[in-house]
């Protein structure tokens, strides 16, 4: 796999002590002998910038790895949840170069990952209000509806369903925005394995991706996953995986929305 970045960058902790010249040269080589680009980033905090490097570099890592995505890459990156796979959804041979990455079975689906709630009509027939979808996301919920025409034929064949996410997560949602349509995005790692919360976690699979992106570790979430809630019924919910915001999303589901869960799933 060829690099599709010039420079990694790499971007401290406040208050940690730089990294010595030894060990950037093993990142270096590390990275030169797995032919995968790792770059790190924190985001920013309510009382501002927690890097100390130019604002640029983050734009730089954007654009790394927007430039890997639109080259048909698989790509590592952080959510607001646990850390995933994305490559592009439109792109067929992208999807199956995930599930190879995987070594997922070919008949167990992928999200999609947009960067606005009106870039959900796109790719989905919405039977829900606008403010159902505004109290959810974006946030850690996967939600189901059937598929339009306009999404990949390639991408989950097999069913006329699709779960979209909006994670909340500034770099994600912008990374949508850059590359112009969704991303399938899993997981990050083997299949059957347990979720991560750190790039290291899913080391194993760095040589078969073009780049990691290392927001560090994702401290406030287990490792359930976002909660999948099936919403192609309408008036109706169906829980597919509790995940990790299960309380809240039936709550938004039911008091506010006055949706019932399907009985008949």
């Amino acid at each position: 796999m060829k690099s599709v970045c010039s420079v990694a960058v790499d971007l401290i902790r406040p208050g940690a002590a730089p990294r010595s010249a030894a060990a950037r040269r093993l990142g270096a080589d590390m990275c030169k002998e797995l032919r995968t680009k790792v770059l790190r980033f924190l985001p920013p905090t309510p009382s501002g910038p927690t890097v100390h490097q130019d604002q640029a570099d983050g734009a730089d890592i954007l654009r790394c790895t927007a430039e890997a995505l639109k080259e048909g890459h698989v790509v590592g990156v952080p959510t607001d949840t646990i850390y995933g796979l994305a490559c592009l959804a439109q792109n067929s041979d992208a999807v199956r170069k995930t599930y190879d990455v995987k070594g997922r079975n070919g008949h167990k689906p992928l999200a999609i990952c947009v960067g606005e709630i009106q870039d959900i009509y796109k790719y989905c027939k919405v039977n829900v209000k606008e403010e159902l979808l505004g109290d959810l996301l974006p946030g850690p919920v996967t939600l189901v509806f059937e598929r339009s025409d306009l999404l990949n034929t390639d991408l989950n064949p097999f069913t006329s369903l699709v779960g979209v996410r909006i994670p909340d997560h500034s770099f994600m949602r912008r990374l949508c925005q850059m590359c112009g349509e969704p991303l399938a995005l899993t997981s990050a790692n083997i299949s059957a394995h347990s979720s991560t919360l750190e790039v290291q976690e899913f080391q194993e699979l760095w040589p078969k991706l073009a780049v990691v992106v290392d927001g560090g570790p994702i401290t406030d979430q287990s490792r359930l996953g976002s909660t999948v809630v099936d919403l192609s019924v309408l008036g109706k919910y169906h829980i597919i995986r509790p995940g990790c915001a299960l309380s809240s999303t039936l709550d938004v589901l039911e008091r506010k929305h006055g949706l019932s869960a399907d009985s008949d799933k």
